[in-house]
């Protein structure tokens, strides 16, 4: 784990077309919950993937990440998500978003997906709220 003097240093790295991105704490929030999306088989992963989510209507919120290179391989995917009416977040690092995953390679982008009596729901509103407000 980095020093919070380390990720001070990282702060200024991330791409100012990278909005809105969560803060440490809300980062933690949205990764247990992909985790657990994956577990329920309610996640989508890649930015071809989120797309298609979006594009059916079924997506609950979208999670990108922040230090996808270039970043304009994902930039597509917040315009469809103001179009469709979902949150969209970033999160900084596309190795944890991959670990949540549960995967071992790098994930720019996933989606969370709808289902009827999930289990997640309260979560993921509670997230769409926490994503709402920074977009304020």
């Amino acid at each position: 784990m980095p020093s919070h003097g380390h990720a001070m240093a990282r702060t200024e790295e991330v791409n100012p077309k990278a909005y809105p991105l969560a803060d440490p704490q809300l980062t933690q929030r949205i990764l247990e919950l992909v985790q657990q999306a994956s577990n329920y088989k309610q996640l989508k992963k890649g930015a071809n993937e989120a797309t298609k989510t979006l594009n059916r209507g079924i997506a609950e919120f979208i999670v990108m990440a922040a230090d996808a290179e270039p970043l304009e391989i994902l930039l597509h995917l917040p315009l469809l998500c103001e179009d469709k009416n979902v949150p969209y977040v970033f999160v900084r690092s596309k190795q944890a978003l991959g670990r949540a995953c549960g995967v071992s390679r790098p994930v720019i982008s996933c989606s969370v997906t709808v289902n009827e009596g999930s289990q997640l729901t309260s979560q993921i509103q509670s997230i769409q709220n926490a994503i709402e407000k920074l977009l304020i």
